[in-house]
């Protein structure tokens, strides 16, 4: 049965990717003036996207050692 710290590579390929797109979303929407610009929102921003390709090619790692 699934809990919710399972470790497959799936799992952070898919976090990773939802991470991504949240840090590319923010950014189009502070340049699009949906959302208000900030440092904050900036940084959280950056943080996102790195930590999504950060879990996204651990991911992809874990897969290929599996292999």
């Amino acid at each position: 049965m699934p809990t919710m710290f399972d470790r497959t590579p799936l799992r952070f390929i898919l976090v990773g990717g939802v991470l991504l797109i949240i840090g590319w979303l923010l950014p189009l929407l502070m340049v699009m003036g949906m959302v208000p610009l900030s440092y904050g929102l900036a940084f959280l921003s950056y943080a996102l996207s790195l930590g999504g390709l950060a879990a996204g090619l651990y991911g992809v790692w874990m897969y290929g050692r599996s292999r």
